[in-house]
């Protein structure tokens, strides 16, 4: 019985497995294969992603180019007083509360470290570096895998609330929880495609496969997509292809 489990198990893996490729096939299709910026700090990528929460990538972007002027060094921010911090970034909102999410962090970090470093990450397995960041206060799963994929190039797919929606929409996952999605997705990953799949799912959500009103009528995926409240109605729709759609945050840091 055991034996059959596992064998059971393995083919629902590479049955899911197959599945992202064939849906991450036809985004490439739709949207290419999406430039990466392969020389990001892992550092940079975590205050990016924290200043990224409730809020549009050109504004966290506009925020994190403020911080990063009026404090060179991130070791200049151990010291900063939290109301400069606050004001530096209050652009991208929840100023208060990402101040100090910034400072407690990097101060955790480099209390724990020595350092403000990740470098040392890249020795460890994906699961061990994962545990690692999320044992800072304020660093959550989507955000330490944003920091893997999108500052040590690994090959793990964050998810967030747009990933979580259309995996369960297309019927790759059946879940309520976005950690689940996580780590389902993420044990049927092929390698090397994370990036281009997460990168692409995220322009899906934001231009296609919305939260309300999805423009299914002009999904790529509405042939295989299990969603059964697909939305085909053509009234009002106007192509969203506006810059906040278009730019991606932590591949611009």
């Amino acid at each position: 019985m055991r034996s059959q489990a596992v064998v059971s198990k393995k083919n629902k893996l590479d049955s899911t497995a197959n599945f992202i490729l064939k849906v991450n096939k036809i985004l490439i299709n739709t949207f290419g294969k999406p430039s990466r910026n392969l020389n990001s700090s892992p550092v940079d990528v975590l205050i990016a992603t924290i200043l990224s929460q409730n809020t549009n990538d050109i504004n966290s972007h506009k925020a994190f180019l403020r911080l990063k002027r009026k404090f060179p060094k991130y070791e200049d921010i151990l010291n900063a007083d939290l109301r400069t911090i606050e004001n530096t970034i209050k652009i991208a909102g929840l100023a208060k509360q990402k101040s100090q999410t910034i400072k407690n962090t990097l101060r955790e970090i480099y209390n724990k470290m020595g350092s403000l470093s990740f470098d040392f990450l890249n020795s460890l397995d994906i699961d061990d570096a994962l545990n690692y960041l999320s044992s800072f206060k304020g660093v959550g799963l989507k955000t330490a895998a944003c920091v893997l994929l999108f500052g040590l190039h690994k090959n793990i797919c964050p998810v967030d609330t747009h990933i979580h929606r259309i995996l369960n929409r297309v019927g790759i996952v059946n879940t309520k929880d976005r950690n689940k999605t996580f780590k389902l997705i993420n044990e049927s990953l092929h390698d090397g495609i994370a990036h281009e799949f997460h990168t692409n799912l995220i322009k899906l959500g934001r231009t296609i496969c919305l939260s309300q009103n999805p423009v299914c009528y002009e999904c790529p995926l509405k042939n295989i997509c299990k969603f059964e409240k697909k939305n085909f109605i053509k009234k009002g729709y106007k192509k969203n292809q506006s810059k906040k759609s278009d730019f991606l945050l932590l591949d611009s840091v």
